[in-house]
């Protein structure tokens, strides 16, 4: 297994920004938010974490008329386009966006009817709290679903997924891929971080040649205030 290669926390530039929202995430998104959505989430007031420049939001409110999002960042860069993407979208009844670090998240306990967040976990050097945040912001019963990068076995792999999947792409979106995979974590790291707040490991799963996926259900009493 390649050795995690940190990228930065917060890709907070005009150009990162501007990049990351051409390059063409449609087809993961849609299947993210289908996804969520199958597993019968509570929609009335969902907070997406690392929600970069909104597209999972949009995204899922054009698959669901009653969603109602929230969502939050660290990057002002990617929610100043994130809100140009909402007015042009025609969703600002729907979703809002706030600057927010997801590792000390400002809401209440129990404030989210569900918590999704697409590939924020390979930002974060020591991602645990942003698990348990999430799970301290979600009431019990809610959803939690996150998705994002695996990290590859070995650099041919790696490369192999940059060729195949930003083929299209410019050298500098090729290369923010290319360094999100050595940052992502491994099936085994994921785990163990959901085991240590009382959820069981195989709620991790591979779901393609190139993501992991966490989906659990926080019941009564999975964490201690």
């Amino acid at each position: 297994m390649l050795e995690r290669v940190l990228e930065p926390e917060v890709m907070d530039s005009q150009t990162e920004a501007i990049d990351y929202d051409a390059m063409d995430h449609g087809e993961v998104n849609q299947k993210f938010v289908a996804d969520f959505l199958a597993q019968k989430p509570d929609v009335s007031n969902v907070l997406d974490l690392g929600t970069g420049t909104a597209q999972i939001p949009l995204e899922l409110c054009s698959q669901s008329q009653t969603a109602q999002v929230l969502g939050v960042d660290l990057a002002e860069w990617m929610l100043q386009v994130g809100r140009e993407n909402i007015q042009r979208c025609g969703y600002t009844q729907q979703v809002r966006l706030e600057k927010a670090d997801a590792k000390h998240l400002p809401y209440d306990a129990e404030s989210f009817s569900a918590v999704m967040s697409n590939s924020i976990i390979h930002h974060i050097p020591a991602p645990p709290p942003v698990l348990a945040e999430a799970v301290r912001v979600a009431r019990c019963g809610a959803v939690l679903f996150f998705r994002d990068l695996l990290r590859p076995a070995d650099l041919p792999t790696l490369e192999r997924l940059v060729s195949t999947y930003a083929a299209g792409a410019n050298s500098h979106q090729r290369q923010m891929f290319a360094e999100s995979l050595h940052a992502a974590l491994s099936l085994d790291e994921l785990r163990q971080m959901v085991a240590a707040l009382g959820f069981a490991p195989a709620t991790v799963q591979q779901t393609t040649d190139r993501h992991w996926t966490w989906c659990a259900v926080k019941p009564v009493g999975t964490m201690k205030e």
